[in-house]
């Protein structure tokens, strides 16, 4: 059994699409969600078969790299991989703290489950601290201008009823390009494509 994993992410979407990602890469695995910090500390002390944190270094409650030093005092023995949209050199201060690895938030799947893989083996370097990833610039421009607004609402946590009525168009339409956006990315449901979303570098800014 690969014991308990924590997801500690304040965005909803991203919460699921890493606790995707672990079901993949450790199906046995207990997930164990948190949206703050406190929510994460207080996880880590009371799971006793904790065996891996996922954090967000922009989590509610923490300040730079605190949340790390934080929840690495609570359990040195367990191993953190940080998972932040901020780049490589700003987050390398959180290895000084107790982070085992860094996976960025434009990582696509498989990457996110082969280092969470990779972490629960014991491996000491599960994701190394990598070189920024390739923008993805030949899949977005695949994209209409429709299902990109359709994918940044998605990203926003909005329903296919409000997105609908941000674009004026029908639930029926949204679904459409829904699906379409889903096939050329390469994603099955809506976590994956805010995964996606996040490997091509978009933000949900305002509308």
């Amino acid at each position: 059994m690969a014991g308990a994993v924590l997801v500690a992410d304040d965005h909803p979407a991203f919460r699921a699409a890493l606790a995707l990602a672990v079901q993949g890469a450790a199906p046995g695995a207990r997930l164990i969600e948190a949206a703050t910090l406190a929510e994460a500390a207080e996880a880590v002390r009371a799971a006793a078969d904790l065996a891996l944190i996922l954090l967000d270094l922009d989590l509610p409650g923490a300040e730079g790299v605190s949340g790390v030093a934080l929840l690495h005092s609570e359990r040195p023995e367990v191993p953190i991989l940080v998972v932040s949209a901020a780049d490589r050199e700003a987050a390398r201060p959180a290895r000084a703290f107790g982070a085992r690895g860094f996976i960025p938030k434009s990582a696509e799947l498989p990457e996110i489950e082969a280092a969470i893989a990779r972490a629960l083996a014991g491996d000491p370097e599960p994701f190394a601290w990598p070189d920024a990833e390739a923008p993805m610039a030949a899949t977005i421009a695949t994209l209409t201008p429709t299902e990109l607004k359709v994918l940044l609402g998605v990203l926003r946590g909005q329903l296919n009823k409000q997105i609908a009525h941000e674009l004026a168009i029908s639930e029926a339409t949204v679904k459409g390009h829904m699906t379409s956006l889903m096939k050329k990315l390469g994603v099955h449901n809506r976590t994956q494509a805010v995964l996606a979303a996040r490997a091509l570098r978009l933000e949900a800014g305002p509308g």
